[in-house]
């Protein structure tokens, strides 16, 4: 009986031994990974759901929306300021032309109002007297031009409203001196003219370069008879 108690006692004391199925370790990293993602997975699903709980992702896409409408918003203003500005550069550059050529018709019309003073100052002093003549030569002038000739210029006026047009011939004619001799225009200059109320005329003539002019005259004829004339000493 003692025999039998201590073998039961030493055959309890010894180790229990247990089977089991070995996995290969690849499959056990991928089930490890497999976990892991799932749980990865689950965690961002809460996080997800708890935003939406809060309404943080709710609020985000509000703001990301009310972001891109302002956006467009300014992209817009800036087309439209873009646009004022190269419409505002063609104005500009449009404004900039006007007044180029506003200056340059300026210009002119004063050059010609100039002119036209000279012509009324012209024909102010060359009024005619009441002489009772039915023509009457004023502003006889001539002066030196280009070497070796002379500007002349002469305003004929028949003073009379009723008058009939005159018909006839304008002579111009040089004195002065060459060599100390005196000396006229060999070939005065003859012009036909029609008078109805006034008529300027103006021409040149060569001269010899070494003559000095001291005069010029203008004779209106009528056939051969001289209807006015005038002499001018330079």
């Amino acid at each position: 009986m003692g025999l039998r108690l201590l073998r039961r006692r030493l055959a309890a004391s010894t180790p229990r031994m247990s089977v089991r199925s070995s996995m290969p370790w690849p499959l056990r990293w991928l089930a490890a990974a497999t976990v892991l993602g799932f749980s990865a997975a689950v965690a961002l699903w809460a996080f997800e759901f708890g935003k939406d709980i809060a309404g943080l992702d709710r609020h985000a896409q509000e703001e990301l929306q009310q972001l891109r409408r302002e956006v467009v918003r300014l992209r817009e203003d800036l087309d439209a300021a873009r646009s004022v500005s190269s419409a505002a550069d063609s104005l500009i550059t449009t404004e900039r032309v006007a007044q180029q050529q506003l200056q340059q018709q300026l210009r002119a019309l004063e050059a010609e109002n100039q002119s036209l003073r000279a012509d009324l100052g012209f024909f102010e002093r060359l009024l005619p007297a009441q002489n009772g003549q039915a023509l009457d030569i004023r502003g006889l002038h001539a002066e030196p031009a280009d070497a070796g000739q002379w500007r002349w210029q002469v305003l004929v006026i028949q003073p009379g409203r009723q008058a009939p047009d005159f018909q006839g011939t304008l002579e111009v004619t040089l004195t002065g001196t060459l060599a100390g001799q005196p000396w006229t225009l060999s070939a005065p200059v003859r012009q036909p003219v029609s008078i109805r109320r006034y008529l300027r005329q103006e021409g040149i003539i060569p001269v010899p370069p070494q003559v000095s002019v001291r005069s010029v005259t203008a004779r209106v004829l009528q056939g051969a008879t001289v209807r006015s004339t005038q002499t001018f000493a330079l």
